[in-house]
């Protein structure tokens, strides 16, 4: 049975993920890798990859290709997020990693992303689900998508990561005023409304959730009203009241909070901030929480169960 594998470089794990295709489009996990990082802790001032963070980029690459000795590494699709992508240095360090591992880490345009997060959510809410809006937010960018077929009609990606935005607007973690909290709420909101065609949510149609960051705020937000099992929607109301929770515990405590985890908590209250002006600037009132984003859409087109035009 043919099989494809993708690697994800990101800014807090390097995860391998091998799969094959059943019928219907399934996704079937053959194998599953993850190596921890930090990214995030490796940055200059520039955005510039430090010295041990290339190097810890490089463990992570060659940890988690040689998880499985039978697959050759030219079977797998490498590539790496916007930590990487988006540092002035991102060819050194990717001509560095390829010398050290034998893999060449591929960046992909946002665009491209918001594409296969797309395809990906398409296959995994179904081609009769009808107008679908995906929203992805990363660590350095947005990503959102929009259409009614197995392609999508429009997508952007703009530069408003959850690690972005903590850099720019809560350096070092450190926990906001209301005043401050209140002006980086209007900021992002005229950042979207100033996007030109913007997708927007459509009466009867889906929107779905695609990245760690929502995945976290619903799970957040179910703990907050009792909800006994794994969240699959958020809504914005649920949303606007973990705001002044996240907002009002240090970067320590957040990664206490339910569903926090530790390496995301500096950056959780920005992604929640985030969340928010992405919904309201998106028309959607809720999202349903997808499990896969770019990396799935990937092995799908890869083992062909899914269009690519």
């Amino acid at each position: 049975m043919r099989q494809a594998g993708v690697l994800d470089v990101g800014c807090h794990s390097a995860l391998l993920t091998v799969a094959r295709r059943r019928a219907g489009g399934v996704l079937e996990p053959v194998l599953s890798r993850k190596v921890r990082l930090g990214l995030h802790q490796a940055l200059d001032r520039k955005g510039r990859l430090r010295e041990p963070g290339v190097r810890s980029v490089q463990r992570a690459v060659a940890e988690a290709v040689a998880a499985d000795p039978r697959l050759r590494v030219a079977e797998v699709f490498a590539f790496a997020t916007s930590v990487i992508r988006d540092a002035p240095n991102c060819d050194e360090v990717i001509a560095r990693v390829a010398r050290a591992t034998g893999v060449r880490l591929r960046v992909l345009p946002g665009e491209e992303e918001a594409r296969l997060a797309y395809v990906a959510a398409r296959q995994w809410v179904g081609s009769g689900a009808g107008p679908l809006l995906v929203l992805d937010i990363g660590g350095g960018t947005v990503e959102i998508a929009s259409g009614t077929s197995d392609q999508p009609r429009t997508v952007c990606s703009l530069p408003l990561g959850a690690r972005r935005v903590t850099r720019e607007q809560f350096p070092g973690g450190t926990t906001p005023s209301k005043r401050r909290l209140g002006e980086v709420q209007r900021h992002l909101r005229r950042s979207l409304s100033a996007v030109p065609g913007l997708p927007q949510a459509e009466p009867g149609g889906n929107v779905l959730a695609c990245s760690k960051t929502f995945t976290q705020l619903a799970r957040l937000a179910a703990a907050r009203t009792g909800t006994p099992r794994t969240p699959q929607r958020l809504t914005l109301p649920e949303l606007r009241a973990s705001i002044p929770l996240l907002a009002d515990a240090g970067t320590a405590r957040r990664g206490k909070l339910p569903g926090i985890s530790p390496h995301r908590a500096e950056q959780s209250l920005a992604g929640a901030l985030v969340a928010e002006a992405l919904m309201e600037a998106c028309g959607a009132d809720s999202v349903t929480i997808c499990p896969w984003s770019t990396r799935e859409g990937l092995l799908l087109e890869r083992l062909g169960t899914a269009p690519t035009g």
